[in-house]
């Protein structure tokens, strides 16, 4: 079972009762604030696709108080499955893990025709939705809890970004970020799981790992669990990166290596590989990765062969990749790279 991590509303009878244009004095449906509240403490994210006019539609859901849950709403006259699939696209998740919730059943039959990998629900279940068991998250963390206003922020990054005359480098420079490695502590250890949970395009393995194996891993004399966190000017994105790696005596092998999607833009996915080739070099071991190829992890494959990495054996399932070690990466100049220990 996939756990949700955006609902996606229809707005028409389904977040209030009426119709708009018909009649502008609409009213939320009974259930609905609490449904978005609920779900959102949970870490789970709104948006919507409704057929609309679009400024009519955002400033009554400004006036009924809720416009700050939506992120991305798609209000415009297409079909409603295009509408989750740009969602999809702009929150950068997976479409399978979206729920679209509307009253006709045209156009949940549209969507699901289109996207059978999404949730379908009926608006007439909408105060039962945080009751279904893809509403729940094994943990709900610090991050998750802040969930939709670090993607506020990563959309305020975005218009700023669009306004930003000149280079990408110089607009990262402008960022004033700040990257923090540590080793994992168990006050980490939610969101780790969360992390190799939620995380598919840039996850170089596609392994899970529960609470209780972290747990071990952090507490093994043969491993490093390392966490990165980053924030700038527009404050924090939480903790993004994990990397579990085995200790052996002559050789270092990277066993995990993911960051999270929402800094794919920013220019970090290749600070913390950086950072144990770094790590490697100075104590004098080789340094190796597993790889295991998903349908959407094509990009962590790419990272490692531009740092260095190439391909020692190929198990089948399992590729090992290998560093000579003989040209050892800087850190970003765009950024502060804060190690901790």
């Amino acid at each position: 079972m996939t756990t949700v991590k955006c609902v996606v509303w229809d707005l028409d009878n389904t977040v209030w009762d009426g119709v708009l244009l018909e009649d502008g004095d609409v009213k939320l449906r009974p259930g609905v604030v609490d449904v978005l509240k609920t779900l959102d403490e949970r870490g789970i994210l709104h948006s919507v696709a409704s057929r609309n006019d679009h400024d009519a539609a955002m400033a009554k859901l400004e006036e009924l108080g809720i416009a700050e849950y939506f992120l991305y709403p798609q209000i415009n006259w297409g079909n409603k499955s295009d509408s989750v699939k740009a969602v999809a696209e702009a929150i950068n998740i997976g479409i399978d893990t979206l729920a679209f919730v509307d009253d006709q059943p045209f156009e949940r039959d549209e969507v699901r025709f289109t996207h059978p990998q999404v949730l379908c629900i009926d608006a007439l279940d909408a105060e039962r939705i945080p009751g279904l068991p893809e509403m729940h998250p094994r943990f709900v963390t610090a991050d998750s809890r802040e969930r939709r206003h670090l993607y506020r922020a990563d959309a305020a990054r975005n218009v700023a970004e669009d306004g930003h005359e000149g280079t990408a480098e110089e607009f990262l420079t402008s960022l004033n970020m700040r990257f923090t490695i540590a080793p994992a502590q168990e006050r980490d250890l939610q969101r780790a799981e969360e992390l190799t949970v939620r995380t598919n395009q840039l996850n170089a393995t596609g392994y899970t790992y529960s609470y209780e194996e972290l747990d071990a891993f952090r507490q093994s004399p043969d491993h490093d669990l390392l966490v990165a966190g980053l924030e700038d000017t527009y404050g924090t994105y939480g903790k993004i990166g994990l990397a579990l790696v085995e200790r052996g005596q002559d050789a270092w092998t990277v066993k995990l290596l993911l960051m999270s999607c929402r800094v794919m833009s920013r220019g970090v996915g290749s600070v913390l590989l950086a950072h144990l080739i770094r790590q490697a070099a100075a104590a004098g071991v080789k340094l190796r990765a597993e790889f295991v190829a998903t349908s959407r992890n094509r990009s962590m494959y790419v990272t490692y062969k531009f740092a260095g990495f190439r391909e020692t054996t190929d198990g089948g399932e399992i590729s090992v990749l290998e560093h000579d070690l003989a040209r050892v990466p800087e850190f970003p100049p765009y950024m502060e790279v804060l190690i901790e220990s």
